[in-house]
């Protein structure tokens, strides 16, 4: 599943002794003349006519058997929609890329045509249940074996990193909030097809890009992965060029350039409106009219590989975090405060808080894995080795059986009662809170939020004083309103949202 192509196990990458000291020179050599001469072509992988694309669409492929999430079972859903013209525009307006800051990422969490049913491919299978995905693929995720099925070009893929399958079961709730947030869970977390669609437009771009790059990978990357994704999460694409560290300022935006141009010629007939956001990690954003998903694409932004594995990790050793923080994003979402081009909270930092709060209860629900697991979270790890680092790590077994009605309303009264916003980072790597420093991702910062991997800030987007008042005012008033009614409707509208869905 992350990612699925045909070495991945093995990058075929060359080493710092074999790269020429003139890297674009080399580069160049590899790319298409239609690149220069701007001539639109036909895309040679316009799969959406096939019996095969429908299925992965539908998620209805025909090998592949239904998850059955235990002991719970769905409620409130309905199939994922998808459009009976999947070339139409289907998006919801958005700000102009010049009006939105470019040290952010957009959240979009509103597209009434995104937000549907799930149930999220990332859980271990039970019952000896498998996935096929097109492309002659290997996992490095999985344990895998090649098959001959949908043509002879599928792999069966296994989900081992949490073999006792006991242990990802739902928890069972016991009063109306717990079970209102598992509902909740079940509604929006993401379906097999959603990831089907992401995971066949990573493997058709792939395959062209490494005409340009020939020895290049494409990740796909946080919360599609990383266990926490919804119907509504954007895909998030890593290209790597090489093992070595890219230039963000100068090498990655090149190789945007010549990514967008691709998508501008070649890939114009269902690549819609690419666009180079020359960001602190410049990215190319993109629209896959076929699949109705719209993508990130960064160069060599390889901390975001590390951490979707960091947080599936979270994800899966206990079974409570994954409907909490769903259930969060939720919250932020439907109160304005999770939309980092517009000055507020991003995803990863919301999940980051939940993590923290999880970790610095009086009986932690969960550690510190980078602390006691340092090895399989080392930070200069080789990239070929970083998925198989969570496969042994065990469930986390906790003494604290709190529900997760108690712990959505302890999580809003610590972050508004508890927590020093102007003194503490939260950092999840060393499972509390830490000074503030003066250096300068900490200096004059309303909110402080360390990355686990490259210790940067990822709450950096809040940086105006209005703004943060208005989040650690939601906090309060969630609180208090959840603590006197113990009801989600009070905080978000269950029926609006699923109707959103």
């Amino acid at each position: 599943m992350f990612p699925k192509s045909h070495d991945l196990s093995h990058p075929q990458f060359l080493s710092k002794y074999q790269q020429q000291s003139d890297f674009f020179d080399n580069l160049c050599l590899s790319i298409p003349p239609f690149l220069f001469q701007q001539q639109v072509t036909d895309a040679q992988f316009n799969f959406q006519n096939t019996d095969l694309s429908r299925a992965l669409f539908s998620g209805n492929l025909p090998t592949t058997p239904p998850v059955t999430l235990q002991p719970m079972t769905c409620r409130n859903s309905s199939p994922g929609h998808m459009s009976d013209a999947p070339m139409s525009f289907r998006a919801r307006k958005r700000l102009s890329v010049e009006s939105a800051p470019h040290d952010v990422k957009r959240q979009r969490f509103h597209s009434q045509h995104t937000q549907t049913t799930v149930v999220n491919q990332a859980v271990p299978l039970p019952g000896g249940c498998r996935y096929f995905f097109p492309g002659s693929i290997q996992s490095p995720l999985f344990n895998t074996r090649n098959v001959q099925d949908l043509g002879g070009c599928a792999s069966l893929l296994q989900d081992t990193i949490f073999p006792d399958l006991s242990e990802t079961t739902l928890p069972v709730a016991k009063d109306k909030l717990s079970q209102q947030v598992l509902d909740l869970f079940q509604v929006y977390q993401q379906k097999n097809c959603d990831l089907n669609r992401k995971e066949l437009c990573r493997i058709e771009l792939q395959r062209e890009i490494q005409h340009i790059f020939p020895r290049s990978r494409l990740f796909l990357v946080g919360s599609s992965l990383n266990g926490f994704g919804t119907r509504s999460s954007d895909g998030d694409l890593c290209l790597v060029i090489k093992e070595e560290p890219v230039n963000q300022k100068t090498e990655a935006r090149q190789i945007l350039n010549l990514v967008k141009n691709l998508f501008n010629t070649k890939l114009s007939s269902y690549i819609e409106r690419p666009q180079l956001i020359r960001a602190k990690v410049p990215i190319v954003k993109f629209r896959d009219k076929v699949s109705c998903v719209e993508f990130d694409l960064n160069v060599n932004n390889v901390v975001g590989i590390r951490n979707t594995f960091l947080m599936r990790t979270y994800a899966y050793i206990e079974n409570r975090v994954r409907p909490l923080v769903l259930a969060v994003k939720k919250w932020a979402s439907c109160n304005d405060i999770n939309d980092a081009s517009r000055g507020t909270l991003n995803s990863y930092s919301l999940v980051l808080m939940v993590l923290h709060y999880l970790q610095t209860l009086p009986e932690p629900i969960l550690p510190s894995l980078q602390k006691n697991y340092p090895e399989s979270f080392d930070p200069a790890m080789q990239l070929d080795l970083v998925h198989e680092a969570p496969r042994n790590i065990p469930p986390y077994q906790s003494e604290n059986i709190s529900s997760l009605g108690d712990l959505l309303v302890g999580f809003f009264k610590y972050y508004a009662t508890e927590f020093d916003w102007s003194h503490q980072i939260i950092s999840v790597r060393e499972a509390k809170t830490v000074p503030r420093t003066d250096g300068i991702e900490w200096r004059n910062k309303f909110i402080c939020i360390e990355e686990p991997f490259d210790g940067t800030n990822t709450a950096r987007a809040v940086h105006e004083k209005q703004k943060f008042s208005i989040i650690k005012g939601e906090f309060l008033k969630a609180w208090q309103v959840l603590r006197d009614s113990a009801d989600l409707n009070s905080i978000l509208s269950l029926r609006t949202t699923t109707h959103q869905k």
